[in-house]
């Protein structure tokens, strides 16, 4: 087991890629806490999964790192992993963007990282084993219609992460970011169902020519967060299947 009796914080765990890799981590020996939206039927996603705590909080309120942080470790006792995964998407080109929507975007996806990073520093510093990974896109170097706010927030999280990489590196602990491509999740999913024609588009534009699942991205991050991924730190890993080589 590569990650075991290791801590994890794994954040948008009610379904998808926080789903997949909560479930992951799990089965390669981490005990986990998962944490999502109240509403988002946590406790029914790991009715039966020992190994994993769901805990319902809004990433986007004040107190949400402090929350997440402290019951990881009144649960668990100690923190070696921390998996921001969490995020929101507005479309909306920028000359009728609310400010509504580009601050959500924003404080969920780049700033609700940073805090939960910040919080968490202390306890990592404390681990023979400590892992920042954080999920940003391969929006993070291009961009669409509409996505500003979301590109913003996903490039953020790349300069972010980089920096995280630099301060902790003396402390041994590793700061990675995954960029996803088109990955089949809550976000995405029901888009595709409506419009198929949307899903092939961008199966095909892929080199391996399907879309992603969001065990391809729990499989990147446990290679991140466990021994294997231990001397990688600083680097955007894409995963995307090919998809931006011709982009």
């Amino acid at each position: 087991m590569r990650l075991k009796d290791r801590v994890a914080i794994v954040t948008g765990a009610a379904s998808g890629i926080g789903r997949a890799t909560a479930q992951l981590f799990a089965e390669e020996g981490a005990r986990v806490l998962a944490v999502d939206l109240p509403g988002k039927h946590l406790a029914r996603a790991y009715a039966n999964a020992g190994a994993i705590v769901p805990l319902e909080k809004d990433l986007g309120d004040a107190d949400a790192a402090d929350i997440i942080v402290g019951t990881a470790v009144a649960h668990f006792a100690h923190l070696d992993i921390v998996m921001n995964n969490a995020g929101v998407a507005f479309n909306a080109p920028v000359e009728s963007m609310t400010d509504d929507a580009w601050d959500r975007t924003l404080a969920i996806n780049l700033t609700a990282q940073m805090r939960l990073c910040r919080k968490a520093i202390e306890h990592l510093k404390k681990s023979q084993a400590g892992r920042i990974i954080n999920v940003a896109s391969v929006m993070a170097e291009g961009t669409d219609y509409g996505l500003a706010a979301y590109c913003a927030s996903k490039a953020g999280v790349a300069g972010l992460t980089r920096t995280l990489a630099l301060e902790l590196g003396r402390a041994g602990i590793t700061a990675n970011y995954i960029e996803p491509g088109a990955i089949a999740t809550g976000m995405t999913t029901p888009l595709w169902n409506a419009r198929p024609d949307v899903a092939d588009i961008w199966a095909k534009k892929s080199a391996l020519k399907r879309l992603g699942q969001p065990v391809d991205i729990a499989r990147a991050a446990l290679f991140l967060a466990s021994d294997d991924g231990g001397f990688v730190t600083g680097h955007g890993l894409v995963v995307d299947g090919g998809l931006m080589l011709r982009v």
